[in-house]
């Protein structure tokens, strides 16, 4: 059954009286889907025109949350409160449109063939199940309504198939493909971009990044987590959990280990809310992100 984006807000999505079930390797895919957005300049142009001041600042969070038997959760739970971050330009803030209501989330810019690529969530992008978002946007840098690099629209859109097609957490991945701006420059060329790594260690240390929108956030400014990375021993999923109390908004912001995108804001548990997870950056996430580094 397709879930309505409404429950993705992060204290919204409730699966009542019971534990969630999260697909493990067996579920991979390696098939990508694709996706056309703003592949014309006038569709750039009215997706840089809807996107004003009004439009960012009411788009509410595209988080998951995700409830699961109480018992299964360690007792003892540890709270790392977010750093504030000075604005980052290979860091965003992603606006897009599902179901008639507007979103945000977070990206990064990152290294690819064509110069074009920003990594976030795939529910940033794809209800999963479901439809593929409108008015796709990427604003580097955001700080208080500031938009020091402009605002890029996205060209195609990219997620695993087990994503698109199954909803599964463990390739909640997408990756965006910008269109050049009006000086015909690719997005990392101006804003510059982190490299990605694929099959690394579990277990490693991580910094990630995010726009929390979500009390005691607001949106507005960039945050930032750091800790080491454990293995998700609460819903069964193949993610890892890092300690960090960002909130709604931050979906999708890079997982940052040794200067290269390794993972990225996906889920909290309802139960363990000090917790972030991020899938594990595998073969299969590797496939969609070597389509869209040369789309």
């Amino acid at each position: 059954m397709k879930r309505p984006l409404v429950r993705f807000l992060i204290a919204g999505l409730a699966l009542v009286g019971g534990s969630v079930t999260l697909a493990g390797p067996a579920a991979a895919e390696t098939a990508v889907v694709a996706h056309e957005a703003a592949t014309t300049s006038s569709a750039q142009s009215r997706i840089e025109a809807y996107w004003t001041t009004e439009r960012m600042e009411s788009a509410v969070p595209a988080d998951l949350s995700l409830a699961v038997d109480a018992a299964r959760v360690p007792a003892k739970q540890v709270r790392a409160a977010a750093d504030p971050e000075n604005p980052q330009p290979r860091h965003g803030k992603v606006f897009f449109t599902l179901g008639g209501a507007n979103y945000v989330c977070s990206g990064t810019a990152t290294n690819s063939s064509n110069g074009d690529v920003v990594t976030t969530a795939g529910h940033c992008l794809n209800e999963g199940p479901g439809a593929f978002a409108t008015n796709f946007a990427f604003v580097p840098a955001y700080d208080n309504g500031s938009r020091p690099y402009g605002t890029w629209t996205a060209e195609r859109l990219y997620t695993t198939s087990a994503w698109a097609n199954s909803g599964d957490f463990n390739y909640d991945v997408g990756f965006a493909v910008m269109n050049e701006n009006a000086s015909g420059q690719s997005l990392t060329q101006v804003v510059g971009s982190y490299p990605i790594a694929f099959n690394l260690a579990r277990g490693l240390n991580y910094t990630s990044y995010g726009y929390p929108a979500g009390a005691p956030f607001n949106g507005e400014s960039l945050y930032s987590c750091s800790g080491t990375a454990r293995q998700d021993t609460v819903g069964g999923s193949q993610d890892q959990g890092l300690t960090c109390d960002m909130t709604g908004g931050s979906s999708g912001g890079g997982w940052l280990t040794g200067g290269r995108i390794n993972s990225v804001n996906s889920f909290k548990y309802t139960f363990d809310p000090s917790t972030m997870y991020g899938p594990y950056f595998g073969s299969t996430i590797q496939t969609v992100y070597n389509q869209a580094a040369v789309a």
